[in-house]
């Protein structure tokens, strides 16, 4: 296993490319604070100003990095592919192929799905170019690389392009971005996340914990972690220009996150080291408590049941992980319930690991005193993340109305007036209002971003 182990300490940034795209979203919006002007402020027709993104020279590098990034990610994932078959560690192997073609799979559904429930309104020539085989190119797991290539697109055109069709463009760019956020998202906690786990599982049952392979993790780790700030600072984009993610704020944020995804991965590859077959049933457990949880929560984030299902779904997945907002109401209690839950399970994974370390040490045996330690330290830590979490909410996070939050609505057809019907959602048979718009026009998409991040954004700010 040497040349395994070799591979893993060199590469193991590798196999979370995405999480670094995500970092550089980040990093160039972070950069972007320092600017004045970044935000240009849109009136609505309701008299209120909304904040649009506007794309700095460092905004378009990334942007043109981003699909790079993306290839050097399934490049290395195949090797690591590769690298176990030649070690013939089969149950490893087989993990890592579920994580990687079932995250796939995964998000070229919601690509697809998002496409047909925006009625197939391309915005890009590489998109109306292969319109009549994207379905295909979903199927043969390609579909994000469209989106990447629209995205490349408006950004070049952007900067390029001249008069209104550059602002046009940038526009459709910022738009096409949000819904790019939301899939590294998913992909983040269904597929780097979990490798994170593996990962360090390994490096427990194989005694090769060092320094380097420590900061290697907190790297990793700290990758996801920039991937859910650069989502809430996404959300922020609705919000009012006063309300915007500050520099203070963003590293607050991005502390609590990399505190609480710190200790909550260390302990279930803990877990997973000393009790490799009962993580399995731990993931499914719990994952079917979350998803009892989203049902109850009456989600309405997909056009269609099915979709619906699959997004409860993937809520609990990532809840298995990070918590996650979905709730309009009841937010701080529903906050309160999960971070119990998940402090209680945390302490009792450390405990079950202490307790096999003594009675039935691994290949890999941590004496006594440093076991203790570490196990405390692991709860600890979640529960300073916690602390951390706290102050942000208390002194950083805006707390507003839905008034302030929607604008220029997704389904407000300039001055029309707009009829409500009850339909029925299949989804958990309860009965739902939703507002159509009288004219049979389609909706028209605000300079704002979409519909999805901007229910995302009602649910977290209202």
């Amino acid at each position: 296993m040497a040349d395994f182990h070799m591979w893993k300490l060199e590469s193991v940034g590798g196999a979370f490319e995405d999480s670094k795209l995500q970092t550089l979203s980040f990093l160039s919006s972070f950069s972007n604070s320092f600017k004045k002007n970044v935000r240009t402020p849109v009136p609505t027709h309701s008299g209120d100003t909304m904040a649009v993104f506007t794309f700095s020279p460092l905004d378009f590098v990334f942007s043109c990095l981003g699909l790079p990034l993306f290839l050097a990610d399934v490049v290395l994932d195949v090797l690591a592919v590769v690298d176990f078959y030649k070690e013939e560690a089969w149950v490893r192997l087989s993990v890592l192929l579920l994580l990687l073609v079932g995250s796939s799979v995964l998000i070229q559904v919601y690509s697809w799905k998002w496409y047909i429930g925006d009625g197939l309104r391309l915005q890009t020539r590489v998109e109306n170019g292969l319109k009549k085989g994207l379905k295909t190119l979903h199927v043969l797991q390609l579909g994000i690389y469209v989106r990447h290539l629209g995205v490349l697109e408006k950004s070049v055109s952007g900067f390029c392009g001249k008069g209104s069709d550059r602002q046009n463009s940038k526009d459709v760019a910022v738009e096409l971005s949000h819904d790019l956020c939301m899939l590294h998202l998913i992909e983040t906690f269904s597929e780097s996340a979990p490798q994170i786990v593996l990962w360090l599982t390994i490096i427990l049952q194989d005694g090769k914990l060092d320094v380097i392979s420590v900061l290697k993790v907190l790297c990793s780790i700290a990758a996801v972690a920039f991937c859910v700030t650069t989502y809430h600072r996404s959300l922020r984009s609705f919000l009012k220009d006063t309300n915007q993610l500050s520099i203070i704020s963003s590293i607050i944020h991005f502390l609590w996150n990399l505190l609480l995804l710190l200790s909550r991965l260390t302990a279930l590859a803990l877990f997973a080291s000393v009790l490799p077959c009962f993580i399995f049933t731990h993931v499914f457990c719990s994952w079917m408590i979350f998803v009892l949880f989203a049902w109850r929560a009456q989600t309405n984030f997909m056009d269609d049941p099915w979709g619906e299902r699959l997004y409860r779904a993937t809520v609990a997945l990532i809840w298995y992980f990070d918590w996650f907002n979905i709730f309009k109401k009841r937010t701080k209690k529903s906050a309160l319930l999960y971070h119990s839950f998940i402090l209680l399970d945390t302490c009792m994974l450390c405990g079950l690991w202490f307790w096999r370390m003594n009675t039935h040490p691994p290949q890999f045996a941590i004496p006594r005193p440093y076991a203790e330690v570490m196990a405390c330290s692991v709860v600890a830590v979640y529960i300073l993340g916690l602390v951390v979490k706290v102050l942000y909410y208390r002194f950083f996070h805006p707390t507003l109305n839905q008034d302030n939050l929607r604008g220029e609505d997704q389904t407000e057809v300039s001055g029309q007036n707009n009829d409500t019907r009850r339909e029925r959602d299949e989804t958990d048979g309860t009965v739902m209002v939703r507002m159509m718009a009288s004219s049979p026009a389609p909706p028209r998409q605000t300079k704002n971003g979409n519909k999805r991040m901007r229910m995302l954004a009602e649910n977290f700010y209202s």
